[in-house]
C-alpha cells in the first residue's frame, strides 16, 4: 500500500509522491489507484462552492472582483479576491444567501473541452497571469458561473448541500479573504454556534431569542455604572484636593505639592490637579498613581508661575527617575513610567528642583 501525500504535474505527466505503508514497490509494477471517496466528495463540495462564491462576489460587490488565490481541502475553503474595503455584514449575508440560492436551484455542473478562443467567446472567466493550453476545460454551473477549471467538482450544485461563511479578513492592500464551509462542515459549524449561543443565553438567564436584548441591557447598565464611577472619582478628586492643600510647601512664593494618589486614573489626577490650582493660587503640582505596575504622572503650573517653572520640564525631571518620559505645555504636562519602586524618591525630589529653578529665574 502506497499512501499518496502530494501530486504535481511535470510537463504532461502527473507525479504522485508519498510513502510505502505496506509491502514493497518495484519499477514496472501495475498499481490500482483508490480515492478516499469521503474526502473527495467533501473536496468537490468546497471546490464547487468557490466558483459560486466568485460569481456571487462579482454580483454583490462589483465586476472588479477577481480571484487572487484559493485553498480547497476536504475540511474548508479559502478564497482571496481583489476588493479595497472590508465586506460588511450585510454584504456577506447577501453573498451567502445568493450562493445558497444557487445550491437550492440544483443547477447542472457541466464541463466541456474547447479552444481558448471558444472559451473566451462563451464568457468563461480565466485567472489573470495563468498559462493555459490551446484547449481548455470550461466548467459551467447553469448560467450563474462559467470559468476555466481543471479540478474535481460536484455533478449538480445541490450536492454542495449548504454554504456558510466563517470569516472575512484582509490579507494585503486591496486583497480580502473569505473562509467558508459546506455540507457537513457547515452544519457542524452552525450547530457549534447554536451551542455557544445557548450557553451565553444560559449565563444571562435569557433565551437565544432575547439574548441580544439582554446584552444591550447589560451594556447600557455598564455605561451608566461607568458614568457613576467617574462621578465618584470626581468627588474623591475634590476631597483629595482639599486634603493636599494643607500639605503644600511654599517655595519662593510658589505653593508646591507632589503626591501619590491611590487608585486614580489620569482623568482623576487631572481633576485633582485643577482643584489644587484653583485653591492654592500660585502653584506647581505633580500628582502620580500606579496601575498594573505602570506609573501615571501629571504636572500643572499656574500661569502666573510659568515664567519660573515649566510643567513640561518638571514632568520630564520626575519621569526620568521612574524610567519614563513625557511632556506638554508650560502649564500642563503628562508622563508615564515603568519603575514604580522609585516613585516616592522622585516625588520627594520635586521640592528641591522647584527651589533650584525658581532661584535661577
Amino acid at each position: 500500500m502506497f499512501k499518496i501525500e502530494n501530486t504535481r504535474k511535470q510537463n504532461d505527466v502527473h507525479l504522485h509522491t508519498g510513502s510505502v505503508r505496506i509491502g514493497t514497490l518495484k519499477t514496472g509494477e501495475n498499481v490500482q489507484a483508490i480515492v478516499d471517496e469521503t474526502k473527495r466528495r467533501a473536496t468537490e463540495r468546497n471546490h464547487s462552492a468557490t466558483h459560486l462564491l466568485h460569481a456571487a462576489l462579482r454580483q454583490i460587490l462589483g465586476e472588479h472582483v477577481l480571484q487572487k488565490g484559493s485553498l480547497v481541502t476536504s475540511g474548508r475553503l479559502r478564497f482571496d479576491f481583489s476588493h479595497s474595503d472590508p465586506v460588511s455584514a450585510e454584504q456577506l449575508n447577501k453573498i451567502e444567501n445568493l450562493v445558497n440560492s444557487q445550491i437550492l436551484a440544483n443547477l447542472p455542473v457541466e464541463t466541456k473541452i474547447m479552444s481558448m478562443k471558444q472559451a473566451q467567446e462563451s464568457g468563461a472567466m480565466a485567472l489573470f497571469g495563468e498559462k493555459y493550453d490551446d484547449e481548455v476545460r470550461v466548467l459551467s454551473m447553469g448560467e450563474f458561473s462559467i470559468e476555466l477549471c481543471g479540478g474535481t467538482h460536484v455533478h449538480r450544485t445541490g450536492d454542495i448541500g449548504l454554504f456558510k461563511i466563517v470569516s472575512e479578513t484582509g490579507t494585503a492592500s486591496g486583497i480580502r479573504r473569505i473562509e467558508a464551509q459546506t455540507g457537513e462542515g457547515a452544519l457542524a459549524y452552525i450547530g457549534e454556534t447554536e451551542k455557544n449561543l445557548s450557553r451565553i443565553a444560559s449565563l444571562l438567564k435569557a433565551t437565544p431569542e432575547n439574548v441580544e436584548h439582554k446584552i444591550e441591557q447589560l451594556l447600557q447598565r455598564n455605561r451608566q455604572q461607568e458614568k457613576d464611577l467617574q462621578a465618584l472619582k470626581g468627588k474623591l478628586a475634590s476631597q483629595s484636593g482639599s486634603d493636599l492643600t494643607e500639605n503644600a510647601i511654599d517655595i519662593n512664593g510658589i505653593k508646591v505639592v507632589a503626591a501619590k494618589l491611590e487608585d486614580a486614573d489620569v482623568n482623576t489626577l487631572r481633576e485633582t490637579m485643577d482643584q489644587l490650582k484653583s485653591k492654592l493660587g500660585t502653584a506647581a503640582i505633580v500628582l502620580a498613581s500606579v496601575e498594573n505596575e505602570k506609573v501615571k504622572l501629571v504636572a500643572g503650573v499656574t500661569k502666573d508661575a510659568t515664567d519660573k517653572i515649566q510643567a513640561g520640564k518638571l514632568i520630564s525631571f520626575v519621569a526620568q527617575q521612574v524610567d519614563g518620559k513625557g511632556g506638554g505645555r508650560p502649564d500642563m504636562a503628562q508622563a508615564g513610567g515603568n519603575d514604580p519602586s522609585n516613585l516616592t524618591v522622585a516625588l520627594d525630589s520635586v521640592y528641591d528642583w522647584v527651589k533650584q529653578e525658581s532661584d535661577q529665574n
